[in-house]
């Protein structure tokens, strides 16, 4: 059975600044490094929310993050 690929979330970050910013550091960017930095960001939030959800907020703050 082939696997199913996980549906590419819409993008939170603004790759040309991030590009931007890593090359100011003298580094340059892979083509899936955007993608992966995405889902770290997706990952992140969804942390955020789930301690406020557990603090019965519903405002992220920034000691959610």
């Amino acid at each position: 059975m082939a696997k199913k690929k996980a549906a590419k979330k819409e993008s939170l970050i603004v790759a040309s600044k991030v590009k931007e910013y890593i090359k100011s550091k003298k580094m340059m960017t892979s083509s899936d490094a955007i993608e992966a930095i995405n889902a770290a960001v997706y990952e992140m939030l969804d942390d955020a929310v789930a301690r406020t959800k557990a603090n019965k907020r519903s405002t992220v703050k920034p000691q959610d993050v």
